[in-house]
């Protein structure tokens, strides 16, 4: 062999190219089957829809983008003696699709509970060992409650009939003409149902009966046939309503007038236009205050006033009058019970109203934190996406209900009925007040399908939720140090990612697939984008980006496809690998420290070089001058050293290398003494930023992020080299906990020992 074959084969080995590589130029490979691109780092054109002229490629709506509006006209009559709504509407849909629409479908939501209702029927049920009495008899021993719609009449706009076909929770309205693209029409609705209790029937929405004073305290929404949604993605909203999966609906103008028992305090969707008439002149003199005050809430009905209200049962009514524009919904709260508060919140200039309603039942803690709440949930989300753009918010007191609409919500946190409670209820309304105020940003706004994707306003409003949580802790309970916020934190997630997959749906799931509903539409998706946000992203570049999706599809109906591909634009940053294992796979993060290799420099060949040679032919004189490397407890270990310490060893190496520089060149190179070669493993198939700490003997610590990209070639284990004058005493991987790791006990080296539960007894006895 030649000089230059040796050359060759030298430089081969120090550049760390494999010498299997070399094998296979000379030796017949094993044929193995071919494969498809399983790389999880492969784009993700295989789940995505093709862009198009009504959504771009950026994620951005397309220059054809449009969608459908649906304006309402309402008289609603609330019949508190007989518990039953009744209500006229006039509808005027316009038609800014490409598509002629043959007839129109609207939602009665309210028939999932109607006597015929198929919901029971695609539920599993089995008898229960134990039950408690009301729920035992309302199951077996009570006739099913009949709440369902009654369409009393569907006719047009001068009263001529409209016939109509209802299929469960859908109408659709035979209409005589083609709808044409651009043009309107307008049709009249009148229907009534009896009011379930959401209490012991329990439902969104309906009135909750107090024995001990008589009184009813209503909640009440999806009251009325509402139009579905027509879009370039579905066409017509074709999903049932069987409880779980919300609502997907069209933006619209509201004019609304509601008639109850006049001693009933009402607040709902939209500006109150005749205030000063339906409230007491004391009531309105202090709602102005609360139009003027921004740090505390103003009392406007007092809790003595709400409880002599309660013992009144006016035979007369009131019309409370009700205007809403660019809303998807509409809903509304009343009851004589009612306390009654707000104050005013500056949102970048803008006056906006923070509202409460609550019964006496829910004081001393509504008073101290509701409004509160409501209050900076809207300054937070505000700072994260865009100004809240309605003139209120309110915050309705629900016994076990928690549940948003445009503008109004209802919020469960009960104290006891000697008025203690306890920081699990504190901090549980709390969140539940940020969570469904938080709602009126996504969905009510950022309008996604939450019939389809639950996820999306979920799962976003959740994560949302989390840095609210944190915002309302140090603006009003800094002496508490840190908010328990439930969802959010990476290890919080970890006990469902490794929990059963045969219990686990992806989150790209519908809303009625999905086996642990709270875990999968709310935390998963939360933890998803705090991770994103902290680990991969950093918050920087994952604000502006969230922020640039918010502001693109406010008013609008996103897709998921949509916040993926803006995330992206809007960063820099190809996040299809993050997509597909979080959202569309139930793949697990599992990464550790396989094994750590202590390596000294010698001027010696080592035994994998002798052996390469003598397998090669080459002669050892014949290669080149190399800097050679064994391994600590190796067989030539002690010959390559011959008794000199790693510093001895090192400055020999030195010493031949610095001949090979210039003096000012040798001034900058380091003198590392321990050369560490670190196999880190992936048993968990979800590829993240590897994140490492290493810890040296002389106490100083280092941590590195390697981007998730580390795996893209070696999904199992991959390989790092520290070169370093100081002796490395551990490594660790994931140390702050960041990735949402199910398996930790191989994070360590040194493996981290753990008590077993039967030790820690054993050793506290």
């Amino acid at each position: 062999m030649t000089k230059y074959t040796y050359s060759f084969w030298a430089l081969l080995l120090v550049l760390g190219i494999s010498t299997s590589w070399a094998q296979e130029t000379e030796e017949k490979v094993e044929k193995k089957p071919g494969h498809e691109n399983i790389n999880r780092f492969r784009q993700l054109y295989q789940e995505f829809s093709s862009p198009n002229m009504f959504r771009t490629a950026s994620g951005a709506p397309g220059p054809s983008y449009y969608q459908q509006q649906a304006d309402y006209v309402m008289n609603i009559e609330l019949d508190d003696k007989n518990e039953k709504i009744t209500g006229e509407e006039t509808i005027t849909y316009t038609n800014n699709s490409p598509d002629v629409l043959e007839y129109l479908w609207m939602q009665l939501d309210q028939n999932v509970r109607s006597k015929d209702s198929k919901t029971p029927l695609i539920e599993e049920d089995g008898l229960r060992p134990a039950t408690m009495p009301n729920s035992f008899a309302q199951q077996y021993m009570e006739d099913p409650f009949d709440g369902g719609f009654n369409i009393t009449s569907v006719t047009t706009e001068s009263g001529a009939p409209l016939s109509y076909t209802i299929n469960q929770t859908m109408m659709r309205i035979n209409i005589d003409t083609p709808l044409q693209p651009g043009e309107k029409i307008s049709f009249k609705v009148q229907w009534w149902y009896n009011l379930n209790n959401h209490v012991t029937n329990r439902a969104r929405s309906g009135f909750e009966h107090f024995d001990e004073d008589g009184n009813n305290l209503y909640i009440i929404a999806q009251f009325y046939p509402r139009m579905c949604v027509y879009n370039d993605v579905e066409g017509w909203q074709n999903l049932q309503f069987w409880g779980r999966g919300e609502f997907a609906l069209p933006f619209g103008n509201y004019d609304v007038n509601i008639t109850a028992p006049a001693d009933h305090i009402m607040d709902g969707t939209g500006v109150l236009e005749n205030r000063k008439k339906v409230l007491s002149r004391e009531e309105y003199k202090r709602w102005e205050k609360a139009e003027e005050t921004y740090h505390e809430p103003v009392v406007i009905v007092t809790q003595e006033e709400a409880e002599a209200k309660e013992k009144e049962f006016s035979d007369k009514t009131k019309t409370w009058h009700f205007v809403a524009n660019n809303v998807r919904d509409f809903a509304f709260a009343s009851s004589r019970k009612f306390v009654y508060d707000a104050m005013a919140v500056n949102i970048n200039g803008k006056k906006v109203m923070a509202i409460s309603l609550y019964p006496k039942e829910g004081n001393p803690l509504w008073g101290e934190y509701s409004t509160k709440a409501v209050a900076s949930t809207l300054e937070s989300y505000s700072k994260y996406t865009f100004d809240y753009p309605y003139p209120k918010a309110i915050s309705v007191h629900s016994k076990n209900q928690g549940m948003e609409y445009p503008m109004i919500c209802w919020n469960y946190g009960r104290p006891n009925p000697d008025g203690t409670y306890s920081d699990r209820v504190k901090f549980g309304m709390i969140s539940v007040i940020i969570h469904e105020v938080g709602h009126n940003f996504f969905p009510m706004i950022v309008n996604s399908d939450e019939r389809q994707w639950t996820w999306m306003d979920e799962g976003l409003n959740s994560f949302m939720e989390y840095l609210a949580e944190q915002d309302f802790q140090k603006k009003y309970l800094p002496e508490i140090g840190e908010y328990p916020s439930r969802r959010g934190p990476a290890e919080k997630i970890v006990p469902y990612m490794s929990g059963d997959q045969d219990y686990i749906s992806p989150i790209m799931s519908n809303s009625e697939n999905i086996y642990k509903f709270g875990s999968n539409a709310y935390s998963k998706p939360a933890t998803a984008l705090n991770i994103l946000r902290q680990t991969v992203m950093g918050p920087e570049l994952f604000d502006h980006a969230f922020k640039t999706y918010a502001k693109r599809w406010m008013f609008k109906h996103p897709t998921p496809e949509d916040f993926f591909r803006t995330m992206e634009d809007a960063s820099a940053m190809d996040l299809d690998w993050y997509w597909r294992g979080w959202f569309y796979t139930t793949e697990y993060v599992d990464m550790g420290v396989k094994d750590v290799r202590t390596f000294y420099v010698s001027s010696k060949p080592n035994k994998e070089i002798k052996d390469l040679a003598k397998q090669r032919g080459i002669e050892l004189a014949d290669l080149p001058p190399l800097v050679y490397l064994v391994e600590e407890g190796s067989e030539d270990f002690d010959a390559a050293l011959k008794g000199k310490t790693p510093t001895e060893t090192s400055q020999t190496l030195n010493e031949y290398v610095m001949d090979n520089f210039t003096p000012e060149q040798r001034a900058s190179l380091k003198a590392p003494k321990y050369f560490y070669e670190i196999t880190f493993e992936k048993p968990g198939e979800l590829p993240m930023p590897l994140i490492v700490e290493y810890t040296y003997e002389d106490g100083t610590v280092e941590t590195v992020k390697y981007p998730a990209q580390i795996w893209r070639r070696n999904d199992t284990e991959v390989k790092k080299v520290i070169a370093s004058d100081k002796v490395l005493k551990s490594v660790k991987v994931d140390p702050k906990k960041e990735t949402a790791d199910i398996d930790t006990a191989n994070n360590s080296w040194p493996r981290e020992t753990y008590e077993s539960d039967f030790e820690k007894f054993k050793n506290k006895q």
